[in-house]
């Protein structure tokens, strides 16, 4: 395909620039054996990502237990979860391949960038600082930033807004249905990666402008105005 021309990038964090499964998995786990509860498969678990924490832990006591949690236990499970969590936060968890060459590239080129994220920001950003990705970003918007978050396009425009760009301007790079149905809502173009999770689903099968093996391969796909 032909250079796109945008001014910023957005780019997800879970599935996009970090593998976090083996840490996420594991802090399910450790609520599980804390709560009296069956493990789950962390390949299983790999597949409750995607749509947040709270949605992770749902599906893992249903998982586990093969019954939808009361919602007082989830609060209790979702408060264990948490903590534990932090303490994983970036034990396992690293940067896919390309991902450091890609936002070196784009800075280079002059590409402004922010991190849009569902994560909460107490988990994204030490992760992201413990990753070495933080300094890459003139904004971290994380889910917890805003009153709503992705799908809602509500994160992107304000990321527009921050970079005084339109959101035609703008490119989102991320793994899921969530980041498409977000940039397709806000008036965003949207690359995905196809190693992320999108709760297991082919990233193919989404509305996206361009799949891009990594985000190197992506940075080659822009240019400036």
């Amino acid at each position: 395909m032909p250079a796109m021309s945008v001014k910023a990038v957005m780019i997800d964090l879970d599935g996009t620039m970090l593998d976090t499964a083996r840490d996420l998995a594991s802090a399910a786990n450790l609520m599980l054996d804390e709560l009296g509860l069956p493990e789950v498969d962390p390949g299983t678990i790999e597949t409750f990502i995607g749509k947040g924490v709270a949605n992770l832990v749902r599906r893992t006591l249903a998982e586990s237990t093969g019954d939808a949690p009361s919602e007082a236990y989830f609060e209790k499970a979702l408060e264990i979860y948490e903590a534990r969590y932090g303490a994983v936060l970036s034990r396992e968890s690293r940067p896919y391949p390309g991902v450091v060459e890609g936002l070196e590239k784009m800075k280079a080129s002059g590409f402004r960038l922010a991190c849009v994220t569902n994560k909460v920001e107490r988990f994204t950003l030490p992760l992201l600082k413990d990753t070495g990705l933080y300094d890459f970003f003139e904004i971290v918007l994380s889910g917890d930033s805003l009153p709503r978050k992705k799908p809602d396009p509500m994160p992107l425009l304000h990321a527009c807004g921050h970079f005084g760009i339109e959101p035609s301007e703008m490119l989102l790079i991320g793994d899921s249905i969530n980041d498409v149905q977000a940039a397709r809502a806000a008036g965003c173009a949207i690359f995905c990666v196809p190693y992320g999770y999108n709760e297991g689903r082919d990233v193919r099968e989404l509305d996206s402008d361009a799949i891009v093996e990594s985000l190197f391969d992506a940075a080659r796909l822009i240019e400036k105005p």
